[in-house]
């Protein structure tokens, strides 16, 4: 129960080993569903295919015999609007209230039988149920160009979409930041812009509760969840520290980068992370390159290029729109290094990029030249 009038009607997945066929979900997701009961009934959103029939069963266990007047679409991405059929099949004299967006991808998806009842509604538009009165905030491309969220002036209940939400089932108990942000980052973190707009729009409703459509349900603290959103989305330092991300093919490059987290812990550096970018989950270690204000990338030349592993998580972060950051950079080569200038190259279209004044070049292994140069990168990285 969310309060008197609103109930939880989504579902745990545990099935699932790959959430958009790429992010690791060790403990599953949660598809969340809503049931505003009043006057009229509204149900908030879908959740994905393998649950179409528990998510009904649940609906009836809350509606306790009465029929649901409407079905209110809010994202069209099929984990939250698979069993919009299935729903109207049940359900034939409910309305199904989108935007004119939500009604184009609808019939692509599903081609929603030309019988069913559809209501489009506008930015700001009000849908009163009863007690309860509805209003419509459109949050375009938070993260698919349809994508709307509600709000309940009575309950001050703010439905939410996608945003504020993290990876995990709600029958699992963990840290909501690391997962929120790694959701974030990975999904929506390329619309900073866009979330910025979302968040001027909530800093005018008096939110007392707000219902994603993956996660917990938020009612305490809200201001700690804002304040995260108002970092991620605006590329923010959230940590203070380095993260020195490599790969390395024979270990020289690791023992650099190791020596280099060594001088930082050394010189009093509040936090260092080492991620090796052949071995770990690529999307927590994107995480961590918004998360810290400060980078150093290390990685060998690779058929005239940069090791694969690098290359893929440096278009991560540009892809995702990186910026207001220090980088450093680390290259090995034993007859050609060009690393360097390949990774510099990569980042030329991001804003607000630092690049540190030290960059250290490694001929096959460490030497007092290469070793030196990393002295001084560390120095220069405490400087910062």
């Amino acid at each position: 129960m969310i309060t008197n009038d609103i109930k939880y009607v989504g579902v745990n997945d545990h099935e699932i080993d790959l959430f958009e066929g790429q992010y690791i979900v060790p403990n599953g997701m949660a598809y969340n569903s809503y049931v505003i009961l009043d006057e009229k009934i509204a149900v908030m959103d879908s959740v994905d295919e393998k649950f179409g029939t528990e998510w009904l069963a649940n609906i009836e266990k809350v509606v306790e015999g009465r029929t649901p007047d409407y079905l209110i679409v809010q994202h069209m991405e099929p984990d939250h609007s698979a069993n919009i059929r299935l729903f109207t099949e049940k359900y034939p004299e409910a309305t199904v209230v989108g935007n004119m967006q939500t009604f184009r991808m609808m019939d692509q998806f599903y081609q929603v039988d030309e019988n069913v009842k559809r209501q489009i509604v506008k930015n700001g538009e009000e849908l009163n149920l009863g007690k309860h009165v509805l209003s419509f905030v459109f949050a375009p491309m938070v993260h698919w160009p349809e994508v709307m969220m509600t709000y309940d002036q009575t309950d001050k209940v703010f439905f939410s979409a996608d945003a504020f939400g993290k990876f995990g089932a709600l029958d699992v108990q963990e840290d909501w930041a690391c997962e929120a942000r790694r959701y974030y980052i990975g999904i929506v973190g390329k619309y900073g812009a866009q979330v910025q707009n979302l968040l001027k729009q909530v800093a005018e409703l008096n939110i007392q509760v707000i219902c994603p459509l993956h996660g917990p349900i938020l009612s305490e603290n809200l201001e700690y969840y804002l304040d995260k959103y108002q970092i991620w989305s605006s590329y923010g330092v959230e940590s203070e520290g380095v993260l020195i991300a490599y790969t390395s093919v024979y270990g020289n490059t690791k023992k650099a980068v190791e020596l280099l987290a060594k001088k930082l812990e050394e010189k009093g550096c509040p936090k260092v992370v080492v991620a090796d970018l052949a071995r770990e989950d690529m999307a927590e270690c994107v995480e961590d390159g918004f998360r810290y204000g400060k980078i150093v990338l290390a990685t060998t030349t690779y058929n005239g290029e940069i090791f694969p592993f690098m290359k893929t998580f440096i278009d991560c972060l540009v892809e995702r729109n990186y910026q207001n950051k220090t980088i450093g950079l680390i290259e090995n080569g034993t007859w050609a290094p060009t690393a360097n200038k390949i990774m510099l190259g990569m980042f030329e279209k991001c804003k607000n990029i630092d690049f540190l004044n030290t960059s250290v070049t490694i001929k096959s292994a460490l030497s007092d030249d290469s070793m030196e140069a990393i002295e001084k990168m560390a120095e220069e990285l405490m400087a910062k």
